[in-house]
C-alpha cells in the first residue's frame, strides 16, 4: 500500500483581512506555502503585497484571518514566528557609517549571539556572499548590489527557516540581479521557504515555484508561471513565405488563419504544445507547401499580468527592466 504526504506548509493564511480606514488592502486572501519552495507575490503599486509580508512577518496585525507560520499562530504565537523568519525588505536596513562586519555583528548581537558565535556566523555569511574583502570598509562605500546582498546576510545570521524578501532587487542592475537570483535559489536549496514580492515580472518566472498575482485585494489568480501563462489567449505560430503560391497554398490547407497579404505571413492561433505544432506542420508536409520561417509567440507573465489587472504592466516596469526584456527576451521563438 501506497501512501502520498502532504508537503508541510511554511506558510498557511485563510481569510487574510486588513483595510485602513474604509480602503480594503487584503480582503480575505488564502495562501499556502510548501517548505523549501519560492513563492512569489505579484502586484501593481499598492496592490497590498508589501502589506501581506508586514503581517505575516508579525511587523503589523491582520485584522481578521487564521494565519500560520512555520505551523505557529502569529496572533497566539508571534513569538515564535519571529525567532524562525528572516525579512529584507524593500529598503536596505544597512548603517552606512559603520562596516559592513559591524553590521552584522550588530545583527549577531540582536540574535543573542555569544561574541564567539558572533564572529563565526558574520565571517561564513561574509564569505558566501563574496564581502570579505569589504568588509572592514563603512557600508556606505559599497555599491548597491553589495549592500542587497549585505543586507541578506544580515537577515541570514539567525539561520531563519522563512525569509521574505520585499522587492529585493529593485534598483539593481542586471547583472546585479542575477546573481541575487542565485544566492535566493542556494537558500532553497538549503530547505528554506522564500516569500518573495516583486515589480520583476521576469524574476517570479525565474525562480518561484508558485505565483500569486494580487489584485484590488484578492488573489487574481494562483499556479506556477506555465499554468498561469495558460489562463491566457493569445498564442499562436506565424508562418511566413517568399513564395506566393506557397503562401496562398498553405492558407487553403490550414483553413482558420489570420492573412497578412503584405508580408505572406500566416497566423494560426495556438497553445505552443508540441502536439499542435507537429499537426500544422503534418498539414503543410501532407500539400507539400513549405515555409521559409516558423515562429511561436506564447503568453508570458506580463500578458498575464495584463489580463488578470487591467493595467499596462510594462508601464510600470522600471527602465533598466523593460530595455533588458525587450533585448534579451523576445516572445517569438524562430523554429
Amino acid at each position: 500500500m501506497t501512501t502520498s504526504t502532504t508537503p508541510a506548509l511554511a506558510i498557511a493564511a485563510t481569510g487574510l483581512r486588513k483595510a485602513y480606514g474604509d480602503k480594503t488592502v487584503l480582503d480575505g486572501i488564502d495562501l499556502a506555502v510548501p517548505e523549501g519552495t519560492i513563492f512569489s507575490m505579484l502586484g501593481p503599486n499598492g496592490a497590498g503585497k508589501t502589506t501581506a509580508v508586514k503581517i505575516l512577518s508579525t511587523f503589523i496585525s491582520a485584522d481578521a484571518g487564521d494565519l500560520r507560520v512555520g505551523g505557529h499562530d502569529l496572533a497566539a504565537d508571534p513569538q515564535s514566528v519571529r525567532a524562525m523568519i528572516g525579512v529584507t525588505g524593500q529598503f536596505s536596513a544597512v548603517d552606512g557609517l559603520i562596516t559592513g562586519e559591524e553590521n552584522m555583528l550588530l545583527m549577531a548581537d540582536l540574535h543573542h549571539l555569544s561574541r564567539h558565535e558572533g564572529r563565526r556566523a558574520s565571517a561564513e555569511l561574509l564569505e558566501r556572499f563574496d564581502l570579505t574583502e569589504a568588509a572592514g570598509k563603512p557600508a556606505v562605500t559599497y555599491s548597491g548590489g553589495m549592500k542587497r546582498r549585505l543586507d541578506l546576510a544580515m537577515t541570514l545570521v539567525g539561520s531563519p527557516r522563512v525569509i521574505f524578501l520585499d522587492e529585493p532587487t529593485t534598483g539593481l542592475d542586471p547583472r546585479s540581479r542575477h546573481n541575487m537570483w542565485g544566492i535566493i535559489r542556494e537558500l532553497v536549496s538549503d530547505g528554506v521557504t522564500v516569500f518573495l514580492t516583486t515589480q520583476y515580472l521576469e524574476e517570479a518566472d525565474q525562480l518561484a515555484d508558485h505565483i500569486a498575482v494580487l489584485h484590488e485585494g484578492k488573489i487574481a489568480a494562483l499556479g506556477t508561471a506555465d499554468e498561469l501563462k495558460r489562463l491566457v489567449p493569445g498564442g499562436h505560430v506565424r508562418l511566413r513565405f517568399s513564395d506566393p503560391a506557397a503562401y496562398e497554398a498553405a492558407a487553403l490547407t490550414l483553413g482558420e488563419v489570420t492573412r497578412d497579404d503584405e508580408s505572406l505571413s500566416l497566423q494560426i492561433p495556438s497553445d505552443g504544445s508540441q502536439r499542435e505544432l507537429r499537426a500544422i506542420l503534418d498539414r503543410l508536409d501532407s500539400a507539400a507547401i513549405e515555409a521559409d520561417v516558423l515562429t511561436l509567440h506564447t503568453p508570458d507573465l506580463d500578458d498575464v499580468f495584463f489580463a488578470l489587472t487591467g493595467a499596462d504592466r510594462r508601464a510600470e516596469q522600471p527602465a533598466d527592466q523593460s530595455a533588458a526584456r525587450s533585448a534579451a527576451q523576445p516572445k517569438e521563438t524562430v523554429r
